[in-house]
């Protein structure tokens, strides 16, 4: 309820002017926009040239049936020239569907590199020391240079990188950068809680169990 009343505060504080930025992130507005009736009426209809087909490229890839992610699932070449890695939680269903989309557009651009971080093989050594649980409580990005983004500002840099940085451009500004950060709060908040999955205690507890029984770099298998 806290999500959505803050989204319905965003959309009448920005007059619908561009509805897609106030959803954080981009896969729940989709989801949200999937779900509504297909006939209905705008007192502000966009008529930016463009827009509806870009929204509708979106739309259509991420609205794509969901493969259950499965550990060491990166078998796309790593871009040899990347610019951003985006440390992403494989098993969250939802957090999926953006992962996908942008890996599709990646395929034209290659300057995302994706790290799992639910993977048995996630090396926070390899990523500016940030450990599973840190990355857990919200999305974390490296830049090439080694400066690591959060938060909103990680969606933005993301989606510069595939042609779609018009998507978070205007969260640049005040007061839609602090609107925007408080809407991804909420969603990063209660992101476990929403996709159905325990407590991160509960998950940090689970794989802690699950490293202390794997074995020379095996298959891991939780204690039955």
């Amino acid at each position: 309820m806290a999500l959505r009343a803050a989204a319905t505060a965003c959309k009448f504080g920005g007059r619908q002017r561009n509805p897609t930025l106030f959803a954080i992130p981009l896969y729940l507005q989709l989801k949200l926009h999937q779900n509504q009736p297909q006939t209905f009426t705008s007192a502000a209809p966009i008529h930016q040239p463009g827009f509806k087909s870009a929204i509708r490229a979106i739309s259509g890839a991420a609205a794509d049936p969901i493969t259950p992610p499965k550990k060491g699932d990166d078998q796309e070449p790593t871009p040899q020239n990347w610019k951003i890695k985006m440390l992403y939680d494989g098993d969250c269903p939802l957090c999926m569907r953006e992962v996908d989309m942008l890996r599709e557009r990646n395929k034209l651009y290659g300057t995302i590199k994706f790290v799992d971080i639910s993977s048995d093989d996630y090396s926070p050594e390899e990523n500016q020391g940030l450990d599973y649980k840190t990355v857990m409580g919200n999305i974390h990005a490296i830049l090439s240079d080694g400066t690591v983004v959060t938060d909103v500002e990680a969606f933005r840099k993301l989606y510069e990188q595939v042609g779609l940085g018009w998507v978070y451009a205007i969260t640049k500004y005040e007061p839609i950068a602090t609107i925007a950060g408080a809407i991804y709060g909420v969603w990063a908040k209660y992101r476990l809680q929403i996709t159905g999955r325990p407590p991160l205690e509960e998950v940090l507890e689970l794989r802690k169990k699950k490293g202390e029984v794997c074995k020379d770099g095996n298959a891991c298998k939780l204690p039955e």
